[in-house]
């Protein structure tokens, strides 16, 4: 009876106890604390010839390999003194770094706990983005950047041409009849390269072309056109007295600046929306309608 007694009392030795010289799941009672690698630096926590059911009966560790294997125990940062890098609060964005067109802002945080005895990196203590310079001298151009392209399949240009005869065309061309007057055959394409659109232009097989990356060409239509106040302001004011005042300039809104980044949308799908910069160098060309993706709205 005592034999059978002795083996009934082992079996029911609790987790947490003395096994095999370590204490189960401490590296503080079993004192143990290694560098490097050491799988001997074992905290035992079922003996170990037992069939593990529950995983915190696993065995943890407590050498400094174990911080990147996962497997330490509870208290081995506490008790072998690993302290994590502990950073700030991020700061405020800087201004743009341009004034006008294309820059980047950034801001910082500082550290103020360096890692110790094998802790966590400190991360990166620098984040910039893009940002837009609206401080132009000309005020043509801060205008340009301001806009958003509205765009259209270029398909409806062509069912506007074959619809001239139209009530809605002979409505557009009084509504618009100094646009028109003045630009009969100067219609245009520029071209752009995607920066960056949303999920949405993905979905439609229409706007696929819309991708990051993409060149698109987009015709600039006389319907479109629209007359540029601030180019003619800044012709009128250069008139001398003696001089008769130029022919007031006409083109598309969200035609953009040449190297410089602005935005889309497009009418049928809001949600289809996005960036692009303009390759387009100097006066636009004329350009056929079966060369371009999308026409200016």
């Amino acid at each position: 009876m005592g034999a059978q007694y002795v083996l009934f009392a082992v079996l029911l030795v609790p987790v947490g106890t003395l096994i095999g010289g370590a204490y189960g799941g401490s590296c503080r009672e079993a004192t143990l604390c290694c560098n490097g690698r050491d799988s001997s630096c074992v905290v035992q926590k079922a003996p170990l010839n037992a069939i593990i059911e529950d995983l915190n009966d696993k065995p943890c560790y407590c050498d400094h390999a174990c911080l990147k294997l996962g497997d330490c125990c509870d208290d081995f940062k506490s008790h072998c003194g690993v302290i994590d890098c502990i950073v700030s609060e991020w700061g405020q964005w800087s201004e743009c770094d341009t004034a006008c067109g294309n820059g980047m802002m950034s801001r910082t945080r500082i550290i103020e706990q360096k890692p110790q005895n094998g802790g966590k990196h400190c991360p990166s203590l620098v984040q910039k983005r893009g940002c837009q310079g609206l401080k132009c001298h000309n005020h043509h151009d801060r205008k340009a950047l301001r806009e958003t392209a509205l765009l259209l399949p270029a398909a409806l240009s062509k069912s506007r041409h074959e619809n001239d005869t139209s009530d809605i065309r002979r409505n557009l061309r009084l509504r618009y009849k100094n646009a028109f007057k003045h630009n009969r055959g100067n219609e245009y394409c520029v071209e752009f390269e995607v920066i960056k659109a949303t999920k949405a232009c993905h979905k439609d097989t229409t706007y696929r072309g819309l991708a990051e990356g993409e060149r698109v060409i987009v015709r600039c239509d006389l319907e479109a056109l629209h007359e540029d106040k601030t180019v003619d302001t800044l012709a009128s004011n250069s008139v001398q007295d003696d001089e008769e005042p130029e022919t007031p300039k006409y083109r598309c809104r969200g035609d953009g600046l040449t190297g410089r980044n602005t935005r889309f949308t497009t009418l049928a799908m809001p949600a289809c929306r996005g960036k692009w910069m303009r390759l387009t160098v100097g006066q636009p060309k004329k350009c056929p309608t079966s060369d371009a993706q999308f026409i200016f709205v």
